[in-house]
């Protein structure tokens, strides 16, 4: 590490030079954005310069003065351009993305993990996530360290908006028992009492800081500059200090359009006598300098408010920096200029003040001043070494998992992870986290197998034969509070732990699958990040009968098939599910690319969609028996199989009306006994058990693309043609919403008739729900009849 800078004067006033540098750029960014570019769509770019503007000196303390390279960040959405600014000072982004802020292949509206050219910790832009998002990666280092030896100190750091505290997910992270105890934690608060739309009325501090006290963290406040310190120090300076403090936030903001008299006056509203007296000798020129000198931009209060987060080892730190949205620019505290522009008049204005012309403008700072030659030094202090995504272990192809009776998905998925659990070359690597749930979501004989981690061991106080809730270090399950949001985050985070902590992972999270909506922004924001994982939802759909509507997932599956970078999955029997969940997991771990899924190597989270209905086994087997194991794995994973080939199973159909019945998931056992009465009407029923709605989708819109790209005609892709080789009719069977399987008709090219459910449930039998949404046998039957009259 460097030494402390924090009360050097020379420093101080190199990083001065620095912050003033890094605010032109900050803003002259956005202002090309908006006013060099031509978009020629009529779209106004947008930017966020006052946003940006109140981050630049805690930032500059940060970057220049603070970090090192194990350290992880993440930047406030709105100071993405502060962010890039001091990137390319530090030489580490090309002056050429400079004016390209907003633009293709340029730089993100808001930091981004995957698309920026720069390198990202964390990305933001979700507001609230991105603050909770380094608190689960310091959870997921505390979970590396006890597993695999300490890996190099890092401080785990948020930048985060005031309002973004409204944000709920936020207090779901604070308040959870796995987020206690990271020292190594700190939240920096942009506390410029401004939001999108107005000046706050009145400051919450105390409330924020109690919330924060209470869940155990350490807060430290950063309220006055250097010149208000000095002035409260002064005789009389405690009536000043009282006013300040006690005046109306709105009254306060209102000074940063005022110079001269009429800020003196406006100031002085509502004050007491002995603050007008205090003030009397100060000109009118130094009154408003003095007055609005807040500690968010005071680089020696930054830097100590960094020291005393350091200093407290044992719990998180929150820092609160009172700073003006708008510093340094003209637009400072203005009540509207959370997106307000410069004008190119006061660009120009700002530039010269900066001691720059058109020419010298995006030059970086000069390596032979003081302020160059610590932009070169911090670069090296920062710079990191690349890391390594693969895991380096080969995943098993099954577990060979059997089932000699009927079973649920959704236990076969506990037993083949305890059965990947006695593999010791995959078993180190495996993690599992649940909202509370993991019970009920079948990873009781995981955590017998492995324990439950806590950062220290902890006695345990009943006996339970069924479940050893055993907690230590050693665990290798993270039980969370009930919290969807907490769920995705930390698989999010675990998902790149090989970035984040140098450790790849094997994550595997489990939760009551309506309740994944409850988590979707961080389920969203953890596959935007490029996190890999394997979720499953369950138990789910109308199936889940007696549980009512409220426990119900119908649109779910919609949610798998359509969100980027999830592989969406849903197996009715035990061996397919076996062969996809080994899959996903080896896919996670960089082993050999599945080459017989006939697709390209995926990159990203798995979901799957299982319940808790037994289903009979013996088609699965017979289908086995039929097609044999390694042609039958290539087509489940690949995303579908013909499950029952009607003219093998009812020969003496040969020349009958051909339909092709489409199930996926727990509705197989309707779907295999709809064929058999359409056999018995002398109709041959093909039934496709489909795996992956979402795999075989992507292998139609890949020929598709390809095709009007081309300007060819598309080609039915190999997964589809094996499973519905027929050109025949087809009806779509689904528990969730119907229109989530309608699509395979137009990808066939031949009539359909999607069934499924498209409204609520309500409480009731399997049979009587399955009655209620036209999923029984009956129904499913003449669905197929319609389907052969639309011919």
């Amino acid at each position: 590490m460097e030494p402390p800078v924090n009360h050097r004067e020379h420093d101080l006033d190199v990083l001065d030079e620095i912050q003033r540098r890094v605010l032109w750029l900050a803003t002259r960014i956005v202002d090309a954005a908006n006013h060099d570019r031509d978009t020629g769509d009529g779209v106004k770019v947008g930017g966020h310069q006052a946003s940006s503007a109140s981050l630049v000196t805690a930032m500059t303390a940060l970057w220049f003065a603070h970090l090192d390279a194990e350290d992880r960040v993440a930047v406030k959405p709105h100071a993405s351009p502060v962010f890039h600014a001091i990137q390319y000072l530090l030489g580490n982004l090309d002056r050429s993305y400079l004016p390209k802020l907003r633009a293709r292949g340029g730089l993100q509206s808001y930091p981004s993990r995957t698309k920026d050219p720069d390198e990202v910790d964390f990305s933001t832009g979700s507001v609230g996530l991105g603050a909770a998002a380094p608190l689960f990666a310091a959870v997921t280092r505390r979970y590396v360290d006890a597993h695999f030896g300490a890996r190099p100190h890092s401080r785990f750091v948020a930048l985060i908006g005031d309002a973004e505290l409204d944000e709920g997910n936020i207090w779901e992270a604070v308040a959870d028992p796995a987020t206690t105890g990271l020292g190594n934690v700190m939240w920096l608060v942009d506390f410029n009492r401004q939001s999108l739309d107005r000046v706050v009325p009145g400051i919450r501090i105390n409330q924020w800081r109690g919330q924060f006290e209470a869940a155990g963290w350490h807060v430290v406040e950063v309220k006055y500059g250097r010149k208000l310190a000095e002035a409260y120090a002064r005789p009389g300076g405690e009536a000043l200090r009282d006013w300040i403090d006690r005046m109306p936030n709105e009254q306060y903001q209102s000074l940063f359009g005022l110079a001269g008299p009429a800020l003196r006056k406006q100031f002085l509203d509502g004050a007491a006598a002995g603050v007008e007296e205090f003030i009397a000798d100060i000109p009118d020129d130094e009154l408003g300098p003095l007055v609005t000198d807040l500690g968010g931009h005071d680089l020696a209060a930054m830097l100590d408010a960094y020291a005393q987060c350091d200093a407290v080892t044992d719990r998180p730190s929150v820092v609160f920096a009172y700073t003006v949205k708008g510093w340094g620019l003209p637009i400072a505290g203005n009540p509207r200029n959370h997106s307000a522009l410069l004008s190119t008049e006061q660009v120009d204005v700002l530039r010269a003040a900066h001691g720059l012309s058109a020419e010298t403008e995006w030059d970086r700072l000069d390596p032979a001043t003081p302020a160059g030659i610590r932009a070169g030094a911090r670069r090296e202090a920062l710079s990191r070494a690349p890391r390594k995504r693969a895991l380096g272990v080969t995943v098993p192809e099954a577990t060979k998992v059997r089932a000699n009776k009927p079973v649920s998905t959704q236990e076969v998925f506990g037993r083949v992870l305890v059965d990947l659990a006695r593999d010791p070359a995959v078993a180190p690597y495996l993690v599992t986290t649940a909202p509370d749930v993991a019970t009920s979501t079948n990873l009781a004989g995981f955590i017998n197998k492995t324990g439950v981690f806590a950062p220290t061991e902890q006695r345990s106080w009943t006996e339970d034969r069924m479940l050893r809730w055993t907690e230590s270090p050693s665990g290798q399950h993270i039980e969370l509070g009930i919290s969807e949001m907490n769920l995705f985050l930390l698989l999010g985070q675990l998902g790149l732990s090989w970035d984040l902590s140098g450790q790849p992972l094997l994550p595997v999270g489990t939760v009551y699958d309506p309740f994944v909506l409850r988590g979707l922004d961080a389920f969203l924001y953890g596959t935007y990040s490029g996190s890999r994982f394997v979720v499953a939802g369950t138990p789910s759909g109308i199936t889940l009968a007696p549980e009512g509507g409220a426990h119900q997932s119908t649109i779910t599956a919609s949610v798998g098939l359509e969100l980027p970078g999830v592989t969406f999955l849903e197996p009715a029997y035990a061996g397919s599910l076996d062969w996809l969940l080994c899959d996903a997991l080896g896919q996670i771990a960089g082993g050999a690319a599945p080459a017989a899924t006939a697709a390209p190597a995926e990159d990203g989270a798995y979901y799957f969609r299982l319940s808790t209905r037994p289903i009979d086994q013996a088609p699965f087997e017979a289908a086995r028996a039929r097609i044999g194991d390694a042609v039958l794995r290539r087509q489940v994973v690949a995303g579908a199989y013909r499950l029952v080939d009607a003219h093998q199973a009812y020969p003496h159909l040969a020349d009958a009306p051909v339909v092709t019945l489409a199930g996926s998931g727990a509705v197989l056992p309707e779907v295999l006994a709809a064929a058999a009465e359409l056999a018995e009407e002398g109709i041959a029923a093909h039934v496709v058990d489909v795996t992956s709605l979402d795999r075989l989708y992507r292998a139609w819109q890949r020929t598709l693309r390809q095709g009007v790209r081309t300007a060819t005609v598309p080609s039915v892709p190999g997964a589809l043609r094996a499973a519905f080789g027929d050109r025949a009719p087809v009806v779509t069977v689904h528990d969730a919403a119907s229109h989530a399987m309608a699509w395979l008709g137009s990808a066939l090219g031949v009539p359909a008739v999607p069934l499924g459910v498209d409204e609520f449930g309500q409480s009731g039998t399997v049979r009587e729900l399955y009655e209620l949404h036209d999923l029984l046998p009956g129904s499913i039957v003449n669905a197929a009849l319609a389907a052969l009259s639309l011919r």
